[in-house]
């Protein structure tokens, strides 16, 4: 689901990345807070994973991608605030190592992935940990997909009516809700069930090992 470059307008990205600076900062706070010398490790083992997940593109119509993110995976090792600074890192050796994403697009991909796919993930995660851990960190994940992959088809769909010639030809992304959404949001339904199973062998792992974790 990674944004290319020229998929956005102007109108969308620049008050995005004002929006992503200041959730950067945030992130940036809670990382010098916590920094040690066993989270840093973990922290980037974990990081490369997702960046190695993320590299594994189905194409979908519509000119985007689906793949595993390992945001919930990030988010509840080390909570939301890591696992978006850490996603972040990842878009953007993604986009300009492989152009897998855009840099113009960064500040979406990075707030639709990394911020809300983490935070999806801890609330659905703390709401369901008391009835059975295991079914909670799954569809935490999978949820985290969804969301991530339906804020991303939103922002999408909603470029034609943004930026237009006088003719109404769109400038940047031409379809609309009724494709992007179907395109972008069916693949990522099975995709999720992927990133479940991932997830839930990466907590037990952590667990196995007695790593503290955030969620």
């Amino acid at each position: 689901m990674h944004i290319p470059d020229g998929f956005l307008s102007p109108q969308t990205y620049l008050p995005a990345y004002a929006l992503a600076a200041g959730a950067w900062a945030w992130a940036a706070r809670g990382l010098r807070a916590r920094l040690d010398e066993e989270l840093v490790p973990r922290l980037a083992a974990m990081t490369a994973l997702a960046y190695g997940l993320g590299l594994v593109m189905v194409p979908v119509p519509g000119g985007t991608s689906g793949h595993a993110l390992g945001v919930a995976m990030l988010a509840l090792l080390f909570g939301p605030r890591l696992a978006f600074l850490a996603y972040s890192l990842v878009l953007v050796l993604q986009s300009l190592l492989f152009g897998a994403g855009g840099i113009t697009a960064l500040p979406v991909n990075a707030l639709a992935m990394g911020l809300a796919g983490a935070f999806a993930a801890v609330a659905v995660h703390r709401a369901l940990r008391g009835i059975n851990e295991t079914a909670a960190v799954a569809l935490a994940a999978w949820v985290s997909v969804v969301v991530s992959a339906a804020l991303v088809a939103l922002v999408l769909g909603a470029q034609p009516l943004v930026a237009q010639r006088a003719d109404g030809t769109p400038l940047f992304f031409p379809f609309g809700f009724s494709i992007v959404l179907p395109a972008v949001l069916l693949p990522h339904l099975a995709i999720g069930v992927g990133e479940a199973l991932l997830t839930v062998a990466v907590w037990r792992f952590a667990r196995r090992r007695r790593w503290r974790a955030a969620a």
